[in-house]
């Protein structure tokens, strides 16, 4: 553990950022895996919007993101 005050005030905002980003992440697993199980026009405006979110807090750059979506999309595309 840091002895240091601004090394433990470092360690708390560490520590709850990466709380927050962790689940960030995992709101953009689930949507898509939502997505994934029942391809429709609902499922895959919430995978987007969740990715969209991470993009806007900076979790992921914005080209990983635009990638992630063309993909659903084009599974979306191959579903109907």
């Amino acid at each position: 553990m840091p002895i240091i005050k601004s090394a433990i005030k470092r360690a708390k905002q560490t520590a709850t950022r990466r709380e927050r980003n962790v689940g960030i992440k995992k709101d953009i697993k689930s949507a898509t895996k939502a997505f994934l199980a029942n391809p429709t026009q609902d499922t895959l405006a919430k995978a987007y919007s969740e990715l969209d979110k991470a993009v806007k807090k900076n979790l992921l750059k914005k080209n990983t993101a635009a990638r992630r979506k063309s993909k659903l999309a084009a599974i979306a595309k191959n579903a109907n």
